[in-house]
């Protein structure tokens, strides 16, 4: 925990340190003869290598950054251990080249691997490869590297025992490393919380090369990683994950009602009871496109518990025997990620193939329930060219018992999480604008109704509307804190206040910076 004192003291040492301490000139040659120094032959790639465009775009999941405008990283390192982490950091500092991580490429701004602003010259050290994943079934804990998917982890965790899981997201493509820097939740929210609450120890790669684990860096940056966004603090290359027990049987069910069966009537009892009334063991959410409302649920039990739960608290919503299907927690997984049962377990293990689509997404956070007058209104929306659809997912249980400031996600009181999505396949100019005028003009649509001062969002739906840093150039001045604060308190409320203050412990040179990276308190 931070106290006046220790923090006190330690912004003192950074004004000493950065007073004293002109920002590094860029030189890109220095930076690449280094990098060819220091690295194997094969794990780095230059603008001018041929292989370059394909090891780019192997973890892009937006082809709205696959454009011959977009600004690209000077050099790609596919480290393949941590010390190609170390000497890539230590090169770019040296050298006035920041580095960003990529795991799994799922930044919804593609933040970890493009930039803004042309003359911000940067380096991608891709963590792909460091994905090795060691299961204990004794202390119930697996080490996994940053680079791994989720779907790696819940199929190593799967090959090991039937009765552990891991509280993490939907998308088996989605990389560990930037899930767990920015909270993560899943299905077993309710139950277990975030997935950053179960990281016990990690290894980051902080701005002087340096290898540190949780006693090393020390308690504020192990709080700050676990939350606080991605590629702000250092390069985080395994975590230690404290993992849950999951029952033999869990049951599932998928049931749509359209807008002429009482969809507003549901949604707006949806909201009463998903938060409060279900139990821990179960989380309701709700997907909403075309005109229709998509029920969807996992139960950590049997059927027969599902239905009574159901009957108590959410008749109306009519789920029968014949909705369920009663599985293990593992095909749970591969039935929310490829929508049906009886898929093979190795599809986990596929890290996906190159962008095939554009999207834009936006998040809020709901502290009341929208009126149901509201949602009728909301269905015009979905009726105009261009719409994409609205993702609900409920909160309550564990994630209201933990502080608030317990870990740098902010919004664990909230009622649910609502996430706003578009994606279109067409590069037309005009399709671009209908999709993202949709996304835009519903988010506008919806103030009244949101959190407010500051309106929250969440930081792993990326929102570049939110605002952005200053550019500062390739060696000019810092990010500006003040303005930070703009998109920060978005995502982090009071909470950015005191990730600036770990910044400015170990980052005071703002070596990880990027358009919503986290400054260092002045």
């Amino acid at each position: 925990m931070v106290t006046a004192q220790s923090v006190v003291l330690a912004l003192l040492a950074v004004f000493l340190a950065i007073s004293t301490v002109a920002p590094t000139p860029t030189n890109t040659t220095g930076f690449v003869n280094c990098l060819v120094f220091h690295l194997p032959p094969g794990i780095i790639y230059t603008q001018g290598s041929s292989s370059y465009p394909s090891v780019l775009e192997y973890s892009i999941k937006n082809l709205r950054f696959v454009t011959p405008g977009t600004p690209t990283p000077l050099v790609i390192i596919k480290a393949t251990n941590t010390s190609h982490v170390q000497a890539s950091v230590r090169c770019g500092a040296r050298h006035g080249v920041r580095v960003r991580p990529r795991s799994g490429g799922h930044d919804y701004e593609g933040l970890s691997y493009r930039s803004l602003d042309a003359a911000r010259r940067f380096a991608i050290v891709d963590l792909a490869a460091l994905r090795a994943i060691r299961v204990d079934v004794r202390s119930e804990t697996a080490l996994v590297g940053s680079g791994a998917t989720l779907g790696e982890l819940y199929y190593g965790i799967a090959n090991k025992s039937a009765r552990l899981g891991f509280p993490a997201g939907i998308g088996p493509t989605v990389g560990v490393g930037g899930h767990l820097s920015g909270g993560g939740f899943g299905l077993m929210l309710r139950k277990h919380g975030l997935a950053a609450d179960h990281v016990v120890d990690a290894v980051m790669v902080d701005a002087e090369g340096r290898i540190l684990d949780r006693a090393a860096m020390g308690e504020d940056a192990f709080w700050a990683i676990r939350g606080g966004g991605g590629g702000s603090f250092g390069v985080v290359v395994s975590w230690k994950l404290q993992l849950v027990r999951v029952p033999a049987t869990v049951t599932v069910f998928t049931v749509h009602r359209p807008r002429n069966r009482s969809a507003s009537d549901l949604l707006t009892k949806w909201q009463q009871i998903a938060h409060g009334a279900l139990p821990r063991d179960m989380i309701l959410r709700v997907v909403v496109q075309n005109q229709d409302a998509q029920f969807e649920s996992l139960y950590l039990g049997r059927c027969r518990g599902l239905l009574a739960t159901m009957a108590k608290t959410f008749p109306e919503l009519g789920v029968t025997r014949q909705d369920c299907i009663e599985m293990s927690w593992i095909e749970s997984v591969l039935y929310f990620a490829f929508y049906g049962t009886g898929k093979p377990l190795e599809l986990l293990l596929d890290r996906g193939s190159k962008p095939d689509r554009y999207f834009k997404a936006k998040s809020d956070f709901m502290h009341d329930p929208i009126p149901k007058n509201v949602w009728e209104s909301t269905w015009e929306w979905f009726l105009k060219d261009g719409a994409g659809l609205l993702i609900l997912d409920p909160y309550g249980g564990r994630m209201g018992a933990v502080a608030p400031s317990a870990t740098p996600f902010p919004h664990r009181r909230a009622l649910y999480n609502l996430q706003y999505y578009g994606s279109w396949f067409d590069n037309g100019t005009e399709a671009s604008e209908k999709h993202m005028g949709w996304i835009r003009g519903l988010h506008r649509e919806m103030e009244p109704y949101v959190s407010r001062n500051p309106r929250g969002a969440y930081v792993n739906y990326k929102d570049l509307d939110l605002g952005v840093n200053d550019s500062g150039g390739d060696s000019g001045g810092g990010t500006s804190y003040e303005k930070a604060r703009g998109w920060g308190e978005s995502y982090f409320k009071e909470n950015f206040e005191r990730l600036a203050m770990v910044k400015a412990m170990v980052d005071p040179s703002d070596f990880f910076r990027n358009e919503q990276s986290i400054p260092p308190l002045p």
